[in-house]
């Protein structure tokens, strides 16, 4: 098992990052944009760009301008970003919104819950909600711990022959991969297809049109997998939709809530299980903590929740009617972007990391109608790895400066490309 996974990990570190070292402009689309609409994507190392900031306290709803005629606002503030994602009714997040735009065609529709109004985003949410209480959580726990130590026990072999050892794919994209393989029902061996097509969604220095494509691509591998489970229903949750629901949940929206369960649960936990160790790595206190007190591990993971808000942007909300948002008129069929980093950021201290602070409830799984409802597994993962890494490697150490790491430039998912640590 051990030489199989480490050949997939091998072939994903190639596919995700040989594009990224042979360089590649944005596409036509972004180079359109104007700086402003890319704030919301950019970071200065760990950290939003100060220029985001400025604008929040300036003008925390305030006008994007974008090309083609659309007419688009982001909201930065706290309470702004709430209101603004806790209406429901009052925005829509369907994906027929989009198509017509900038050559965004019916047929790139990924499905799932993320891009799905009321009724179907409610009876859709129904149908997986049961799977994803805590009580059902829990079977999974010892799976998770098995998959972080048999990661770990990965990291120990590498470190043997090569001494440092990238962190990113040794150990942050192989817990939450495999997790998800577990949850779903899908094979193992589909893994690093699966973590390609997630990756390059959430980088736009692929471009625009890259990021369709990979969802047209994972989408087609998916409805493959539902046939399959279609004819022999296994014991995961796509086999558990298919005995329980059957003709009520067609195969198209079977395949989609795979996909967003996949993509939003691997690409954000992997970059927060990257990040993450970064700043505990640097936090000798947070450090000592987190291997020595089981209580300190809730709220350090909700502090870096808050603090690395890795989901940048919300999905995009599109006004069904006019309305008041933090002064300013929007009005029927605006854009609304919401910065999520931005928001959970609004305040004073809220740019420094402190997890003894009694914090007001964060944004960084969203808020409202489209709430993640992955959450509380991804809570799961982050408890189980960050103590035991520092409990298996007492001596774990960044192998290069933070500032010397190369950090996504442009992505509505923000991560690093590699993250080298010593182990002794």
């Amino acid at each position: 098992m051990g030489d199989v996974r480490g050949r997939l990990i091998g072939l994903l570190a190639r596919r995700r990052f040989g594009r990224r070292r042979a360089g590649g402009a944005p596409d036509a689309l972004l180079s359109m944009l104007p700086q402003s609409a890319l704030v919301p994507l950019q970071r200065t190392l760990l950290d939003p760009v100060d220029e985001l900031g400025r604008l929040r306290d300036a003008e925390p709803v305030s006008r994007l301008k974008l090309p083609f005629g659309l007419r688009a606002w982001l909201v930065t503030g706290y309470e702004e970003t709430k209101a603004v994602l806790g209406v429901g009714g009052a925005f829509s997040n369907d994906f027929t919104n989009l198509v017509g735009t900038v050559g965004i065609t019916a047929d790139q529709n990924p499905g799932g819950l993320g891009f799905t109004d009321p009724p179907a985003h409610t009876r859709l949410r129904r149908m997986l909600t049961p799977e994803f209480t805590g009580h059902r959580l829990r079977r999974l726990g010892p799976r998770i711990e098995a998959i972080v130590s048999g990661q770990l026990d990965e990291m120990a072999r590498i470190a043997e022959s090569d001494g440092a050892v990238d962190l990113l794919q040794s150990f942050a994209l192989p817990i939450p991969s495999l997790t998800i393989c577990e949850l779903l029902g899908v094979p193992y061996s589909d893994r690093a297809d699966f973590q390609r097509l997630s990756t390059t969604r959430f980088d736009l220095l692929g471009g625009v049109t890259g990021s369709l494509g990979a969802i047209s691509e994972s989408m087609e591998y998916l409805l493959t997998i539902v046939e399959k489970q279609r004819s022999t229903p296994g014991d995961g949750l796509l086999g558990m939709l298919v005995r329980e629901h059957g003709d009520d949940i067609t195969d198209h929206e079977l395949a989609g809530l795979a996909d967003g369960l996949l993509t939003g649960g691997l690409e954000t936990t992997a970059s927060m299980l990257a990040l993450g160790t970064i700043v505990l790595l640097q936090q000798p206190e947070s450090r000592r903590a987190v291997r020595d007190d089981d209580s300190a591990i809730d709220p350090f993971v909700e502090e870096l929740l808050r603090y690395l808000t890795v989901v940048q942007v919300a999905f995009p909300r599109f006004a069904r009617e006019e309305l008041q948002v933090g002064g300013h008129t929007i009005a029927k069929g605006d854009i609304v972007l919401c910065s999520l980093s931005g928001a959970n950021r609004d305040g004073d201290g809220l740019d420094r990391f402190d997890p003894t602070r009694a914090g007001r409830p964060h944004l960084a799984f969203g808020y409202g109608l489209h709430r993640c409802i992955g959450a509380e597994l991804a809570r799961m993962e982050l408890r189980a790895a960050y103590p035991a890494l520092v409990r298996r490697f007492p001596e774990i150490r960044l192998a290069a400066d933070p500032g010397d790491l190369s950090y996504r430039k442009l992505s509505f998912v923000f991560g690093v490309d590699a993250l080298p640590v010593t182990l002794h």
